[in-house]
């Protein structure tokens, strides 16, 4: 039998299990959890990326201008991915009332991020649920929840849709199929060059009217899941502060289908996942904008930039003791004509492989060796490769004490 990590079974449990009924409220019992771990991250990277973003590998953050970061070669330690949640349950007619907080080191602050060991917590879940009925910041029904490689790296994939987002979620149907409907959180990422000329002092500013609306349907069998998700979106801009506003919006849109099939069991499993629409930037794990200009500079029309998103990998089960994961994603966008910047990202490209050790429950390390390479609108670009060494300290309360 291989080992799951105990982070991963929490992350699938919460969503997937479908909301908890019982013919005798009597026969259910409350539960209480708080679980984490504590990561260190040893990376050497041989080029540079932002400074701010160097504790991970996104594409979008590697420079198209050498130098620009100093020097290539650096070398980070870093412990932001260190994890802390607590959730539970209580019976509460036909279904479980159930609440869940959690939170990572993962924030951007002022100066270096781990100067110090001082990092800037960031909200990851916090949510609560009674039967089909959710509210709060989760994962989006747009994104797969379970779609994520046996990886160390903190970001993961460009390609792969990857965006927690605060919702009302409706689940009437829940177990071999399940589907899912919410209001999402609305918002934009605007490149606003090439927009409207304005007076000194105004900019443009996105702007949010209606929430984005999302629908998920999974097929779970015994070879694994197919999920199908699409979403609409609202995506707009004005000018805070003029005294005439200048306005506009346009539509978005995306579909996502997402699968993860067991080809040998306990040894081999394929991840795969493509995804394209337009305005849907938000949601990618590394992509951007959701909303550019098009037409003239005397008559710029926004638009919602096309894109398309496609992810690979293979988790590889050696042993009891052995892992790997290897694999493949790119982030590619149709940037709009000459009114996006030459230095508008375009594609960005990101692989890895790595082999991880658990030699006892709990514990996980390993080296990962990673590459990504950004490119801009005019053809500019940039490559990164880095190495990474972690080791991973994982605990719940449950192996300490179990309530009722």
């Amino acid at each position: 039998m291989k080992r799951i990590p105990v982070l991963s079974l929490l992350a699938a449990s919460s969503l997937l299990a479908g909301p908890v009924s019982a013919q005798d409220e009597t026969s259910r019992k409350a539960t209480f959890e708080a679980y984490g771990f504590a990561q260190v991250d040893l990376i050497e990277d041989f080029q540079r990326v932002r400074p701010d973003w160097n504790a991970t590998l996104r594409p979008s953050k590697i420079p198209t201008v050498e130098g620009i970061y100093g020097a290539n070669g650096e070398t980070i330690l870093s412990a932001r991915q260190a994890r802390f949640g607590v959730r539970g349950s209580l019976p509460a007619g036909e279904y479980d009332l159930a609440a869940r907080i959690e939170f990572d080191f993962f924030g951007l602050g002022e100066g270096k991020p781990d100067a110090g060991g001082q990092n800037t917590i960031r909200l990851r879940q916090a949510y609560g649920s009674w039967g089909p009925l959710l509210g709060g910041l989760t994962a989006s029904l747009f994104m797969d929840d379970t779609f994520w490689p046996t990886i160390i790296d903190y970001w993961g994939p460009a390609g792969m849709v990857f965006y927690r987002n605060v919702q009302i979620r409706y689940t009437p149907i829940w177990g071999e199929h399940t589907f899912a409907v919410a209001l999402e959180r609305p918002a934009t990422d605007l490149d606003s060059s090439g927009g409207p000329a304005l007076p000194p002092g105004i900019a443009l500013a996105p702007r949010s009217l209606l929430p984005d609306l999302t629908a998920q349907y999974r097929l779970t069998q015994g070879w694994g899941y197919v999920q199908v998700a699409g979403i609409l979106r609202w995506l707009g801009y004005d000018t805070p502060g003029a005294q005439t506003q200048t306005k506009g919006s346009t539509i978005g849109w995306g579909l996502h289908a997402s699968t993860t099939l067991t080809l040998i069991p306990e040894r081999l499993k394929l991840l795969a996942a493509v995804v394209g629409g337009a305005g849907i930037s938000y949601y990618m794990n590394d992509a951007t904008p959701d909303l550019a200009f098009t037409g003239s500079l005397a008559d710029p029309r926004a638009q919602a930039v096309p894109m398309l998103g496609l992810t690979a990998y293979l988790d590889v089960y050696w042993s009891k003791l052995f892992s790997s994961a290897i694999g493949y994603s790119a982030a590619m966008m149709f940037n709009r004509d000459n009114l996006q910047a030459p230095d508008a990202f375009k594609t960005g490209q990101y692989a890895s492989v790595n082999f991880l050790v658990t030699p006892v429950r709990n514990l996980m390390a390993g080296p990962e060796l990673l590459w990504g390479e950004r490119i801009d609108k005019g053809g500019a670009y940039g490559t990164d490769i880095r190495l990474q060494i972690s080791v991973k300290y994982s605990f719940t309360s449950l192996d300490f004490w179990k309530p009722g």
